[in-house]
């Protein structure tokens, strides 16, 4: 079974049945990865499989924390076949270690998971952040947008989202800007 396919199932048995919509988004997020995979070259399975998998820590079968990086990167961590670089970047998806401060658990999830490849980090990123809850896409301002209200501006999510957004538009700006580059001059940068 290749890194995908793996992914692919066990991110699927984790969130199908009990959290569907979530299931529908981790689906909608991969589909955007396969989209980049002209700017990632030997990368781009590494980004599919995080992509699927980037949102299994709210899975109530492994959830602990309540911090779905750090529970889906612990999870993944104890799991036969998973790559590193791929629990690494479901650790630090989409501005994590803001949230991380907003939970109390910074200095946990730094202490257990290295950052991966800053472009890496921006792709995924840019895939979570430019796809709804149902798994189509959007704009990254969109997205946060549909964030603060889902959970309110005063929440712990809604504060980290707030203080994650310049960094979000930042990537998504960046990633957009690799793939112009490529459609203009049809190689990576």
């Amino acid at each position: 079974m290749d890194l995908t396919e793996w992914a692919y199932t066990l991110s699927e048995s984790l969130l199908s049945e009990p959290l569907p919509r979530r299931w529908a988004h981790s689906l909608g997020v991969a589909e955007r990865a396969r989209s980049l995979r002209p700017i990632l070259g030997e990368d781009a399975e590494l980004l599919e499989a995080a992509a699927v998998l980037h949102d299994i820590g709210y899975s109530p079968a492994i959830a602990t924390t309540g911090f779905h990086p750090l529970d889906g990167a612990r999870f993944l961590r104890g799991q036969v076949g998973a790559d590193e670089r791929v629990v690494r970047l479901v650790a630090h998806h989409s501005c994590a270690l803001l949230e991380a401060d907003e939970r109390g658990l910074r200095q946990a999830l730094e202490g257990e998971f290295e950052l991966e490849r800053p472009a890496l980090v921006d792709a995924l990123l840019y895939c979570d952040m430019t796809t709804t809850p149902d798994g189509t896409p959007t704009t990254s301002t969109e997205r946060v947008d549909e964030i603060v209200q889902r959970y309110g501006p005063d929440t712990v999510v809604g504060r980290f989202i707030q203080r994650a957004a310049p960094e979000i538009h930042a990537a998504s700006k960046r990633v957009g800007e690799r793939l112009a580059d490529f459609s203009a001059r049809g190689q990576p940068r």
